[in-house]
């Protein structure tokens, strides 16, 4: 198996122009400003070669990026992408620009990241909020059903696009063929935030990706289960129903005029790794991952999301049958060098990539049965995550809440208030409360819930939640 990344240069033209950067580098009079100095403030910014006068010239004239970019579109059957330095959020806001105007309607999963209401906030659209099944048995998300989409279009036939987040945070699958079917026989786009499925398609053993299931558009984390650079991500897209050149402008509204070119190769890179050795690779992944949720299956009281409408790279661990606490299991695992991706009292969440080996998996497989025995107690209900269980009214549509004018009210007098801020358990980052909602006793005990079990609380002003911003009352 490869592991000489120059063997790869010859199909990554991004990979190709910061190799040859590292072994012929100039003497430039642009930024950044360390100038590729490493003795002033160390290997910190080993690496970083920017795009302009980089890995191309000042005026592009090599065009490797949109070489680079064309050989993406190929490998996942688009006809557009753009590489982002920004990750999904930058994606997803970009996407968001796209596709209407101020005050058009678009259908919206509950499950989306906050990036993507931020989005709706950036373009001026107005959501109409579907939910996603729950399984009673895990409290988890197992994604929107194509009736509950096919509902909501019927009754907002003016919407101009249906945005889902699929595959779930916690790796639940849902049916995204049978929700393009739904919003293609309304005639509008679908957007798949895919940013925890770079992988799909690429293993007969894992789902296909969005595009392969009739998406129109879909956003994708090159980090997170590919080996590139953090935040780095692809937007990729058929443009039969969505306009590739507003969706390009989008992109460049939304990105930085400086983009950092060895994350811009560190997705190509990844690119082409994917497309030469990606089967092999996700298949000493996949039988690790067995390997290691055959074994968690074998803990008493732990359940272990399986099966096929899971993804088989992601290991999420429900705790409530165990009495085990789940923040206690973390630190256990931080003690040992395994941090995981999410813990809270009752879920733990492992991510699984391509860059893990059996040795990798049985280290934390056993970690976590060993410390799960150590805090074992009586088993306890399974309750559903707040993200996942309250019901959201707009007030206001989110850019004008964001742009009203906000006073700050304790928490207790909050109730029947409009918020003006966007309030989300932290991971995954779904809003329980945004712009625009109106706070309801439903929202706040979600959150008093998610926080008791020991989540982070992001984005609010006030991370304690002993206050709130909501709109002044004139508003």
């Amino acid at each position: 198996m490869p592991t000489d990344p120059r063997g790869l240069r010859e199909e990554a033209p991004l990979l190709d122009a910061w190799l040859r950067f590292q072994e012929a580098p100039p003497t430039p009079f642009t930024i950044p400003g360390h100038k590729q100095r490493d003795d002033l403030v160390g290997d910190v910014v080993a690496g970083d070669v920017p795009l302009y006068a980089g890995l191309d010239t000042m005026k592009l004239t090599d065009g490797v990026l949109a070489e680079a970019e064309e050989r993406a579109a190929q490998l996942w059957g688009a006809v557009f992408c753009r590489f982002s330095t920004g990750g999904a959020t930058h994606a997803n806001q970009a996407v968001a620009l796209a596709l209407g105007r101020e005050g058009d309607e678009v259908i919206v999963s509950r499950t989306l990241h906050r990036s993507m209401l931020l989005g709706l906030v950036l373009a001026g659209l107005v959501p109409v909020w579907v939910r996603p099944e729950v399984d009673v048995a895990t409290g988890l998300p197992l994604g929107v059903a194509p009736a509950t989409v096919d509902r909501a279009l019927g009754e907002h036939p003016c919407a101009r696009a249906v945005l889902v987040g699929d595959p779930s945070y916690v790796g639940t699958v849902g049916d995204v063929a049978g929700l393009a079917e739904v919003a293609h026989r309304h005639d509008v786009p679908l957007v798949v935030d895919a940013a925890w499925a770079a992988h799909f398609g690429f293993h007969p053993s894992l789902p296909r990706h969005a595009l392969q299931l009739g998406a129109d558009v879909m956003v994708t984390s090159a980090h997170k289960t590919l080996p590139a650079w953090s935040q780095a991500a692809i937007v990729l897209a058929r443009t039969g129903r969505v306009d590739a050149t507003r969706l390009d402008a989008g992109v460049e509204a939304t990105a930085t005029t400086s983009p950092a070119g060895a994350m811009l190769a560190s997705i190509d890179a990844a690119r082409a790794l994917l497309a030469r050795d990606g089967e092999q690779l996700l298949d000493g992944a996949l039988r690790a991952a067995r390997a290691a949720r055959e074994r968690l299956l074998a803990v008493a009281g732990l359940v272990v999301l399986d099966g096929p409408r899971v993804d088989p790279l992601k290991l999420t661990l429900v705790l409530s049958g165990t009495g085990a606490d789940g923040n206690a299991v973390e630190q256990d695992l931080l003690a040992e060098g395994l941090p995981v991706e999410s813990a809270d009292r009752d879920v733990i969440v492992a991510v699984v990539s391509l860059a893990d080996t059996r040795q990798t998996l049985d280290a934390l497989a056993n970690a976590i049965g060993r410390s799960i025995e150590r805090h074992r107690g009586r088993p306890r209900d399974v309750v559903a995550a707040a993200t996942y269980r309250v019901d959201s009214e707009t007030a206001v549509p989110p850019r004008r809440a964001f742009f009203a004018a906000a006073e700050v009210v304790p928490i207790d007098l909050a109730t029947g208030r409009i918020s003006a801020e966007l309030v989300a358990p932290y991971p995954p980052g779904i809003p329980v409360l945004a712009p625009g909602e109106r706070i309801t006793e439903g929202t706040l005990t979600a959150l008093t819930q998610a926080r008791a079990a020991g989540v982070r609380i992001a984005y609010a002003a006030d991370p304690s939640l002993r206050t709130l911003r909501v709109l002044r009352h004139q508003d």
